[in-house]
């Protein structure tokens, strides 16, 4: 398995794949790099040799601050929600177990990513929000996924307010697994991955079949309806327009709230 154009980078070390988003510095999402990854995640699915997939951003600053708010203009946002949320798809109905290594920044769709793999193991230091509230907007895939992850209520605090979590807060919600110390985090992950190879193949696919199809009942109509609101209303007012040209224009907006 070879690189992608080099914005995804995917590469495969006996049972295990190791897919980068290398967009430094913050490894936000483009539409060219949702594109690629979406691709990376099929060719591992299509891989019977891959038990485990390893996802992480290259660099120090960023797992991913997310989706490039140039994308978030009314005019693509359904180009980049159909690529972004294709990506939480396929990442869902992978057969591997995934595990999401963070460091730095964990935000938006960067966010939602790492929510959608199986484990999250952060550096200490890392740090998660959706802050899309702050630019007009909101994460869809967090509205259809967190309520059933971490509550409604702690869903609503990080949705609605945009606030910011440690890894360790993160941690004791349930966001993440856990948080280690920065220097440990790659041993961290390669442990996890050594219990698990200790484990039946045949066994823990199925039970991450039944594990994933019980959790994510519904999830698919959920998503469908986030996206219909985002779409045919969000879009419609005038502060989601206001909230990406302040930021774009690196100000404070002014909501018309309307």
């Amino acid at each position: 398995m070879a690189a992608l154009r080099m914005k995804i980078l995917l590469e495969k070390r006996a049972e295990s794949a190791y897919l980068t988003l290398d967009r430094r510095p913050l490894n936000v999402l483009d539409l060219a790099a949702a594109r690629q990854l979406h691709e990376a995640l099929q060719a591992t699915g299509a891989d019977e040799t891959v038990s485990f997939l390893v996802i992480r951003g290259a660099g120090e600053r960023a797992f991913s601050a997310g989706v490039d708010v140039n994308d978030h203009t009314p005019d693509k946002v359904p180009e980049m929600l159909a690529a972004v949320h294709g990506t939480i798809r396929s990442l869902l109905s992978l057969p591997q177990i995934t595990i999401a290594q963070v460091r730095g920044a964990c935000l938006g769709g960067g966010c939602e990513i790492a929510s959608s793999c199986d484990f999250i193991l952060a550096a200490e230091d890392s740090y998660f929000a959706t802050p899309e509230i702050q630019v007009g907007c909101y994460p869809p895939v967090a509205l259809a996924r967190f309520p059933t992850q971490i509550g409604y209520h702690r869903a609503a605090d990080l949705i609605l307010t945009g606030r910011r979590l440690s890894a360790q807060q993160a941690a004791a919600i349930g966001l993440i697994n856990r948080a280690v110390p920065a220097g440990d985090l790659d041993r961290a992950v390669e442990e996890l991955l050594a219990e698990l190879k200790g484990k039946s193949r045949a066994v823990l696919r199925l039970a991450l079949k039944g594990l994933r199809e019980l959790s994510l009942a519904g999830f698919s109509q959920r998503l469908a309806r986030s996206e219909e609101i985002y779409l045919k209303e969000l879009l419609k007012t005038e502060d989601v327009e206001e909230g990406v040209r302040a930021f774009l224009e690196k100000r404070k907006p002014s909501w018309r709230h309307r």
